[in-house]
């Protein structure tokens, strides 16, 4: 009878194999597999509600069986049900500790719940039951993939794809260990293949259009998606939703909108969904009609913030409009700080001064310590008694928790500032980094100048690499820089800065001393960097690498083994950059204990600038960026000339710094440190005082 079951199975004769195994359990009401095999039989012809209770007749019957308890766990899992479908393997293993296929899907579970340890220990579990197992691959690749080491995830699960090439979860792995390595061909690939093995997943089909329009293939995504919408399943709201997203990235906001106005009844408060929306509307030009959608929408929904920072948005900046518009919101959430921050700015914004102040003071009613009208607060003070607004502001530190304290303290130093009191901004300075010392990193080392250089290596004609590199001592705005360069160019990598900086010998402050001592030699040097460039996303040496530290004893390496290198080298007056540095810190976060320290260490690093410049020992731009640190057009006309390029145009280079010419204000306070930095000012074309 068994056999007759199964070649009907094997037919897909799924009512046939019923039948056969409904006449088995008549003749064999006490034999477990009759059961087993009638729940099979049912489960295949889709009625998991009558397979299920087969199998828990089955079990009835034969409780301590492993191979039903595994079954069993397969069917539950169909049905979603995980918390009973991991039972019952627990209780498969438990009766058969050799049962591999039940260790596999305890580990796919552990998977799905992130419990990474639980999936690797299950996977060595299984290996020692059949340890030449391909799927054991899928496990260890998967586990790889989730603790974020692609390269290992990539090599494991490509050789287990290769001896499962048909099974759907190595090849979904493989995809995301592709996209985690940035591959998406790859991984295009990997889950077009998922998806002819599993043809119903809607949802794969939405990340196959994600991923031809990030490669810039808009007709497939279009193609792909066309496909979705025209099913039932895949004609859901997330989809045309990516519909509309798929049309505006085609520059198509007319046939956006017809898939995007919908979704606002549906899904009034998706913020994705807005900002489509608004994007199609400007385009088009259609503001009356985005008010008029936006409106109807608020009668019905008017508890959602996004729907009201829409509604917003179309309103010109600062409008009696875009009050009015506040006013309602406030009326339909009274208390909701956002709305209150928006008051707060439209006050601002129409110099309305004592009414902002006021609204600040009541979003601090409602949440003691809120940045927005704390800072409003301080403002207010600093305009008519700078004295209280510091006192304010050290209040916050008193009774905020210990791990504020670093931010606030650099609040403090900057009131104190902008209140002209200098010798106290510079104690607040100084205390904080002192606080912060233990955590940070040593200052980098500095080397002398050797008395001759290695020659400079000759350039091929024909070599079409020219790496670029950019550095900045502390306090020299060189992050503005690199944000300016950023919006111009896909090569520049700022990872040095970063979790996961690439390991090189730039990156290792012990580089100079292996130098010297020749455990590194300058071929090393340069190879390692060039090693390092594929996993950074650089196919060839065409680069522009944002460095962490200098010292011109790098020239060793670099003047014979990489001569079509470029250095642009950030600067400001040294006495700004010492004032920034002890003010706002580094990129780098680097350990100071005085400002004694800080000034003889920039002025040496600041030398070796000097020296590179005027003995011109490497091919280098030194950028003068003071007048432009805080203005984005500027720095972007400051790069235009240097480089002869147009860069796109930022809105911000970042918060605020101290503006050039500020050292002066601390004169006094700090005149032996400048002493230290003046020659240095001068040789690099600044006034000594």
């Amino acid at each position: 009878m068994q056999d007759t079951i199964i070649n009907a199975l094997r037919r897909n004769a799924t009512d046939e194999a019923v039948a056969a195994a409904r006449q088995w359990v008549g003749a064999e009401p006490q034999q477990p597999q009759a059961h087993r095999w009638l729940a099979l039989a049912l489960q295949q012809q889709g009625d998991a509600a009558a397979a299920q209770a087969s199998l828990e007749r089955a079990l009835a019957l034969a409780p301590d069986d492993a191979d039903l308890h595994l079954q069993h766990a397969g069917l539950l899992l169909a049905q979603r049900r995980i918390e009973a479908a991991g039972q019952a393997l627990e209780r498969t293993t438990a009766l058969n500790p050799n049962e591999f296929s039940a260790y596999l899907m305890q580990a796919h579970l552990a998977l799905a719940r992130e419990d990474i340890d639980e999936a690797e220990r299950l996977g060595r579990m299984a290996a020692r039951v059949e340890p030449d197992s391909p799927e054991l691959g899928a496990i260890e690749g998967m586990v790889a993939l989730r603790r974020g080491d692609a390269d290992r995830a990539l090599a494991v699960l490509s050789a287990a794809s290769q001896r499962l090439p048909d099974d759907p979860r190595v090849l979904y792995a493989l995809a995301f260990a592709y996209l985690a390595k940035d591959l998406l061909a790859f991984a295009e690939q990997a889950f077009r293949r998922v998806l002819e093995l599993s043809p119903s997943n809607h949802a794969l089909r939405g990340l196959l259009v994600q991923l031809a329009l990030r490669q810039g293939h808009v007709d497939r995504a279009a193609e792909v998606m066309r496909q979705v919408l025209a099913t039932p399943e895949g004609d859901s709201p997330g989809m045309r939703r990516l519909a509309g997203e798929l049309e505006l990235a085609s520059g198509q906001p007319l046939q956006a909108l017809e898939y995007l106005r919908p979704l606002l009844a549906e899904l009034p408060g998706d913020r994705a969904t807005l900002q489509m929306l608004l994007v199609a509307w400007q385009r088009l030009g259609r503001e009356d009609e985005a008010r008029t959608d936006l409106e109807a929408t608020l009668e019905v929904h008017p508890q959602l913030h996004d729907l009201w920072l829409a509604r917003l948005a179309v309103a010109p900046v600062g409008s009696a409009e875009a009050v009015e518009v506040v006013e309602r919101w406030l009326a339909a959430m009274p208390g909701h700080l956002p709305a209150l921050e928006a008051r707060m700015r439209l006050h601002d914004m129409n110099e309305e001064a004592d009414a902002a102040e006021a609204v600040a003071r009541r979003i601090v009613a409602l949440e003691p310590g809120r940045v927005s009208g704390e800072q409003r607060i301080v403002e207010a003070l600093l305009a008519r008694e700078p004295a209280a607004a510091i006192a304010h502001v050290q209040a916050l530190i008193d009774s905020a928790p210990e791990a504020a304290h670093p931010e606030l303290r650099v609040w403090l130093g900057a009131v104190q500032d902008r209140a002209n009191e200098p010798a106290a901004a510079l104690a607040t300075w100084l205390r904080l980094h002192d606080e912060l010392a233990p955590s940070r990193l040593p200052l980098p080392p500095q080397a002398k100048a050797p008395a001759e250089w290695p020659a400079l290596g000759e350039i091929a004609q024909d070599n079409p690499l020219r790496p670029l590199f950019v550095w900045g001592a502390p306090g020299s705005g060189v992050e503005r820089v690199v944000t300016m360069m950023a919006a111009g160019s896909p090569v520049l990598r700022g990872d040095r800065f970063g979790p996961n900086p690439p390991d090189d010998a730039f990156q290792n402050f012990h580089t100079l001393q292996h130098l010297a001592d020749d455990t590194l030699s300058p071929v090393q040097f340069v190879q390692q960097w060039r090693d390092a460039l594929p996993g950074r996303g650089i196919a060839d040496g065409n680069v522009i690498d944002w460095l962490l530290w200098w010292d011109n004893a790098l020239l060793w390496a670099l003047r014979p083994q990489l001569p079509e290198g470029r250095l642009v080298i950030a600067v400001r007056d040294p006495r700004d950059m010492l004032v920034e540095w002890l003010a706002l810190g580094a990129p780098a976060p680097l350990a100071l204990t005085s400002a004694d320290e800080a000034a003889r260490w920039l002025a040496r690093v600041l030398e070796q600038v000097a020296d590179l410049h005027e003995q011109d020992l490497y091919t280098h731009l030194i950028l003068r960026i003071d007048g432009a640190v805080n203005d984005p057009a500027a720095m972007g006309e400051l790069l235009e000339q240097a480089f002869g390029l147009r860069f796109p145009p930022v809105r911000s280079l970042g918060p605020a710094t101290i503006p050039a010419g500020h050292w002066r204000r601390y004169a006094q306070v700090l005149a032996a440190e400048f002493a230290h930095l003046a020659p240095v000012a001068a040789r690099l074309g600044y006034p000594q005082a």
